[in-house]
């Protein structure tokens, strides 16, 4: 009776899965389309880095605040009205453009509610996931994600650029409520979720933050990976997530072709990751597997992108760098649902989420600064050192930001391995 029951909640996530995948490619394509409007508005860089900044900071902020009113209350309530407000959010962009007075803060106030929906959507939605899922294929249903994520990566920017050029941002809007409505249909009709309500209706807002943090201090493992990650995400957010598109345009003479190819072949690694995982049998030592595919992401990922002087050695790194992620993040999950009873899993994913992705908004404002104000000068003044690091890496534009590539992938290769030999790392093997 149970495998029954399991098999069926089972099905019911795969359908889940399916339309939020939809949902996901029509809000990434949002994303995309607004980026190239803002761009168009402002010609500022700066401005497309505080829509990412705008959507990450109160993420994080509330992550911390969340984590036992998720444990305390239905997920699919939550999932539910937290999409809901999101799509309000493009709505309400929908509106300001057809009426004319849509402008880029307006996009900034969008991403900070997105945000905090996020902040309320996602851990609940690794909750659910938890409850609907076996705990055996927790790692094959991560690297379904990880599939799902980068075929989006794939094709959302040729879909986006499509449907912005066949009828402009309006369009891509209509695409992304349209998916809304199809995502919140099946969770509302289709989907139900094993609750665990606590006991305690009631508690401090505080409350959820230590007793996340207590479980933590507990399970000193965990809190471990978490923060490393952290550091990890920190690098990745320097360089890949935040500079990659100004290097690869700046050595590649402006050439929207080559960006789009060495996108296009790191969604692909991340395919390939994606399905690997979710068709293998799981690791055994799966906190080892978590950093020796970190630490081979940021040696053969990194190190290649920032040797590399054409397209295809950064097709090539776009693929070392983005293959090992579904390794990453399955592993962690494995032992997160594995570790974490289920009446905490709120408490103890909101924390992981403040703490993990901490370091992004820090990344993604650092990394633009120090590439336009410290490594593409100081490669541009002649020095001896940078006369040695140009035999590395090549001279001219986009040089200093190739170096930064370097120094990433040599700090993040040697964070993963000294990480990995951790001892509270080393006994959730």
């Amino acid at each position: 009776m149970e495998n029954k029951v399991a098999d069926k909640n089972f099905r019911k996530y795969i359908v889940l899965w399916l339309s939020q995948s939809i949902s996901g490619l029509g809000s990434s394509m949002t994303g995309f389309a607004l980026v190239l409007w803002a761009y168009g508005q402002s010609q500022s860089a700066m401005s497309v880095s505080l829509m990412s900044f705008c959507n990450y900071v109160p993420y994080i902020a509330l992550s911390l605040f969340v984590g036992g009113f998720i444990d305390r209350h239905r997920k699919k309530t939550i999932m539910l009205v937290a999409d809901s407000i999101a799509a309000v959010g493009s709505l309400a962009v929908l509106v300001l453009l057809l009426t004319g007075q849509l402008s880029v803060w307006q996009i900034y106030i969008v991403n900070v509610i997105v945000g905090a929906t996020n902040a309320f959507q996602q851990p609940a939605s690794a909750v659910a996931t938890g409850r609907l899922v076996p705990v055996d294929k927790i790692s094959n249903v991560s690297g379904m994600n990880s599939f799902s994520q980068n075929l989006i990566t794939v094709f959302n920017p040729m879909l986006a650029a499509f449907f912005f050029a066949a009828g402009g941002l309006w369009l891509i809007l209509l695409i992304d409520l349209a998916s809304f409505v199809l995502a919140f249909s099946v969770l509302l009709f289709f989907i139900t979720i094993p609750e665990q309500v606590g006991e305690k209706k009631h508690s401090a807002p505080f409350d959820g933050i230590v007793q996340g943090f207590v479980f933590l201090w507990k399970e000193k493992g965990i809190l471990y990976i978490m923060l490393t990650m952290a550091l990890i995400n920190f690098f990745s957010r320097l360089t890949y997530e935040n500079i990659l598109s100004p290097m690869i345009l700046a050595r590649s003479g402006g050439s929207s072709m080559t960006l789009g190819t060495v996108n296009a072949f790191m969604g692909i690694g991340g395919i390939v990751g994606g399905v690997i995982v979710s068709v293998k049998k799981e690791s055994r030592r799966k906190a080892t597997a978590i950093y020796v595919s970190a630490a081979l992401s940021f040696l053969f990922g990194d190190l290649i992108m920032a040797v590399g002087r054409n397209v295809y050695w950064w097709s090539l790194a776009a693929v070392a760098a983005s293959l090992p992620i579904p390794f990453i993040m399955a592993n962690q999950n494995a032992i997160l649902y594995r570790r974490v009873p289920a009446a905490m899993q709120g408490r103890v994913f909101a924390v992981r989420n403040a703490v993990q992705y901490s370091t992004i908004p820090v990344g993604i404002l650092l990394g633009g600064y120090l590439a336009d104000y410290v490594f593409e000068p100081f490669m541009g003044n002649f020095s001896e050192f940078a006369g040695l690091l140009e035999k590395v890496v090549g001279s001219g534009v986009g040089s200093g930001m190739a170096v930064m590539f370097l120094c990433t992938g040599l700090c993040g290769f040697t964070i993963s391995l000294i990480s990995c030999a951790n001892r509270e790392i080393q006994k959730l093997d």
